[in-house]
């Protein structure tokens, strides 16, 4: 064996940045080439068509070099991780799909619960819940099945939800991909494949966020957000959820960014007496801008509320020191190549059509 797999996980992230910042540029000129773009409208704070696929790059970038990990260490056999990729895999081709036809809004949703129960069946399963009156954790029994379905789909839809400003989604997921890693190795009883899985995720998005800070050249879309809330969702049940009584609450501070706003956001649109489905203005990043906060602020905001919400949850698992360290080189990483954003402009995009990507 070459690489323990213990030992694989910044491995993990590098390969897969180098592996993402040369297929991104690829991803662009297709998109470019083909008219696949993200066009303005009164909705979205960009002025100009940007591509829309870079899903693509995030998706491929990821499974490669979990491949390449494969071949110089061993395949960790279980259905449990083939359950995770099966199913980032097919939750990635549905978001690529709507992001070339514009799907259905309770269609994708039908097909993001049957994924997830595919998954279900695969062992990925919230199985037991925090016992507030303390004791053993309470077995979930029937209601596994709904909670797991449920949570699946919900930060998958919250992870495409926050996708509104240049790097926004992109620095959450990042936060979050590291801090999930951190704590499953802190407390999962077999840590290694979950975390490692998550260090890809950290190095395919700051790959992708090196092409996304604004001004942006590439939007993630629906294929990066839902790939990577899908893979969030997942990694913390199997990773986080399976440890000690408490650790089922962990997630929720972990993911606190885009749990807080899909919940208000479909709370509003619910009051308004609007479906929860249709898209509109009023997300918290939304909010955060037309209080007369640029973007870059927007991001640097709500990522360090992502921050603070995983150096809680750290704190839990014994782990709080490492994790500043992990975030404290995160950082400045992260402004490393938000300056190279600003010094590389986005060109001109036509194109071939004027159909809008909803």
């Amino acid at each position: 064996m070459i690489i323990k797999l213990t030992h694989a996980h910044i491995i993990g992230a590098f390969i897969s940045y180098l592996i993402g910042v040369f297929v991104v540029p690829m991803v662009i000129e297709f998109s470019q080439r083909e008219g696949l773009v993200d066009l303005p409208n009164e909705r979205k704070i960009h002025k100009t068509p940007v591509s829309r696929l870079g899903g693509v790059a995030i998706w491929i970038s990821a499974m490669l070099t979990f491949f390449v990990l494969v071949l110089l260490s061993y395949y960790p056999y279980g259905s449990l991780l083939s359950g995770i990729l099966l199913g980032g895999s097919l939750m990635f081709l549905l978001g690529l799909v709507d992001d070339v036809y514009n799907l259905n809004a309770k269609f994708k949703l039908f097909i993001q619960l049957t994924i997830a129960t595919i998954v279900y069946l695969l062992g990925v399963q919230i199985d037991t819940i925090f016992n507030p009156f303390g004791g053993e954790p309470l077995k979930l029994g029937l209601l596994s099945y709904p909670i797991t379905v449920l949570w699946i789909a919900g930060i998958s839809n919250a992870v495409n939800f926050i996708d509104g400003v240049d790097g926004l989604a992109g620095s959450v997921i990042t936060v979050s991909s590291i801090t999930l890693a951190l704590i499953a190795a802190a407390m999962s009883p077999n840590p290694s494949v979950t975390a490692l899985i998550a260090f890809i995720l950290a190095g395919s998005m700051l790959a992708f966020l090196t092409y996304n800070f604004n001004p942006a050249k590439i939007f993630m879309g629906d294929s990066g957000a839902l790939f990577s809330g899908f893979l969030l969702a997942t990694l913390s049940i199997a990773g986080v959820m399976k440890g000690a009584a408490l650790a089922v609450l962990l997630p929720f501070l972990v993911l606190a960014v885009p749990i807080i706003d899909i919940t208000f956001s479909s709370i509003r649109r619910i009051l308004k007496g609007k479906s929860p489905f249709v898209a509109d203005a009023e997300h918290i990043h939304h909010k955060l801008l037309n209080a007369g906060l640029s973007q870059k602020k927007t991001v640097a905001v709500l990522t360090l509320c992502a921050i603070g919400g995983g150096a809680i949850a750290t704190y839990f698992t014994g782990t709080l020191g490492n994790y500043f360290l992990y975030i404290a080189v995160l950082i400045i990483i992260m402004l490393v190549l938000s300056f190279i954003s600003i010094k590389t402009k986005p060109q001109a995009i036509e194109p071939k059509n004027e159909d809008e990507n909803v």
